[in-house]
């Protein structure tokens, strides 16, 4: 991550939080302080009202209500309060906002514990809705409980003047905090200008880095400047060059160093030059060319790669050996591995016979497949590409052959292995597939080349269930495909396209006995 980046990140994460805590900590704070403000303010409500002589007295008369509901109403609105009910021992109302209520009961589970002589605060649904409401009893002179008060706000209305406080605790948040993020931004552009555009890391290990990376490179490397002076060498140029040390050869020009090299040339010409051969001390070098250039794009100065010829020759001839026994071990690798515990098992198990017979056994079947595709399958890339899928489809328990009248030894440079391989191995694939779907009757598959005549032939048999009628035709079309999987039905399709485009043709058979027949025809020209 780079600097600018982790010192914007660095002052958010510091001013984020903050701001978080301390705006959910203001509004928990308002809303609890309010809801207790407005709690005691209902209690000190219904407290008055209760306490009032002419309410005391009402309830003695013959119609209470007549003397009670003008009260109460008159309490309300002085108070902005949005009820003030009182209601007797039998919580039967004798107050409320909505006349025609007049007389029913009081709702409510808080009433019965303000009957108990309890002053109430509490949040509850009454027949206005949610409330914060205050509920205390009403006493006689002789201590008596003759009803209840109940005064209340509705929750609604609480919840709007919340609402209210934090949407300004939320407006000023977003402002502080986008003050911050143009502040990091700041800092961290003012900071990464100061440095160069270079991370500390780069400031600080940039010449380690660079001596370290031209070191473990096996390629001499050599830069100089417009005139061709030598500003910078690696040790492997340097044993190239026959010296004894950078100090060397460093401000010395580069035609002094090596007398025939085309350095000079290059820069004069101005352009990469890649592969061009050189020699020094009668050796032969390969070399590759590339200009250095500033933050405008101009050359500032060449620098060179070069390997000797000779060393580059044998590499590519033990390349080479290595790719044509690198497919066949990776393909045997997984398959022996289980083979050989099998083998320790048996000898764990003292049977030591059926031990010996089956290494035998195996040894005779696999020397023989390699033995053959040596020698009627030259090509490395096909032959092990038919022993991993050999292994593959032992461990899957299908038997696969190969006709051993098969041959595909002239096989035209027209025709890329890489398609070949291709093709098979989509066709062996789906072979595999087939006989391994239920309903197969067994799980055969026989592959015969032949590259005999004008064209190349390959074939491939399964023993599985076969392809339905009602689908033959559509087996080569992109998409298609009777796995219920995603991603699927691209196999025969890619074959069909590669087959095309080397002017050949595939053709579906159904098998006879179960199964399917696919055959390729190849034009060798």
């Amino acid at each position: 991550m780079r600097l600018q980046t982790k010192l914007s990140l660095l002052i958010l994460s510091l001013i984020l939080p903050i701001i978080l805590v301390f705006s959910f900590y203001f509004h928990s704070l308002i809303s609890n302080s309010l809801t207790s403000q407005l709690g005691d303010r209902v209690l000190s409500i219904a407290e008055t009202v209760a306490s009032i002589p002419e309410v005391r007295q009402a309830f003695s008369a013959k119609k209470p209500s007549q003397i009670i509901q003008p009260i109460a109403e008159k309490v309300r609105k002085q108070t902005g309060a949005d009820f003030v009910v009182v209601g007797n021992s039998e919580k039967i109302r004798y107050s409320h906002p909505l006349p025609e209520r007049i007389g029913q009961n009081m709702v409510g589970k808080d009433n019965d514990e303000a009957l108990k002589g309890k002053y109430i605060i509490s949040q509850e649904r009454g027949s206005l809705g949610p409330s914060l409401r205050g509920i205390v009893p009403i006493y006689s002179q002789h201590g008596k409980i003759l009803g209840i008060v109940a005064v209340g706000f509705s929750l609604k209305n609480i919840e709007d003047i919340t609402t209210n406080y934090r949407n300004k605790i939320i407006l000023i948040s977003v402002g502080v905090i986008f003050v911050g993020i143009i502040g990091s931004l700041l800092i961290a552009r003012g900071m990464k200008r100061a440095i160069l555009g270079l991370e500390p890391e780069e400031i600080t290990h940039l010449y380690q880095e660079n001596k370290a990376v031209l070191e473990s490179v096996k390629e001499g490397i050599v830069a100089v400047n417009l005139d061709g002076t030598i500003t910078m060498v690696n040790q492997k140029a340097i044993n190239m060059l026959r010296v004894s040390n950078e100090k060397v050869v460093l401000g010395e020009n580069i035609l002094d160093i090596s007398p025939y090299s085309p350095f000079l040339e290059i820069i004069e010409h101005g352009k990469a030059v890649f592969d061009k051969e050189f020699y020094i001390n009668d050796e032969s070098f390969i070399a590759n060319y590339l200009p250095i250039k500033d933050e405008k794009g101009n050359i500032i100065g060449w620098v060179s790669s070069f390997r000797s010829k000779s060393e580059m020759y044998r590499l590519t001839q033990e390349l080479s050996q290595v790719k044509q026994y690198s497919e066949a071990l990776r393909a045997q690798t997984h398959e022996y591995s289980n083979k050989l515990y099998m083998i320790s098992g048996l000898i764990q198990l003292q049977s030591y016979q059926e031990a010996v017979e089956f290494i035998a056994r195996e040894f005779d079947i696999h020397q023989n497949l390699l033995n053959f595709i040596r020698q009627e399958i030259p090509d490395v890339m096909i032959g092990g590409l038919l022993i991993g899928k050999f292994n593959q489809a032992n461990e899957l328990k299908i038997h696969l052959d190969i006709d051993r009248e098969s041959s595909f030894k002239e096989i035209p440079e027209t025709v890329e292995r890489d398609s070949l391989t291709t093709i098979l191995g989509n066709l062996i694939d789906n072979a595999m597939d087939a006989v391994m779907k239920p309903g197969a009757k067994e799980k055969n598959i026989k592959i015969y080349f032949s590259d005999f005549g004008k064209d190349l032939l390959l074939e491939v048999e399964d023993s599985g269930i076969g392809i339905a009628a009602e689908f033959q035709d559509k087996i080569f079309e992109r998409g298609f495909s009777t796995k219920k999987v995603k991603n699927h039905g691209v196999g025969l399709f890619l074959v069909q396209n590669i087959i095309k485009k080397l002017n050949g043709y595939i053709s579906y058979t159904p098998n006879p006995e179960g199964g399917s027949i696919f055959t390729v025809i190849i034009p060798k020209s």
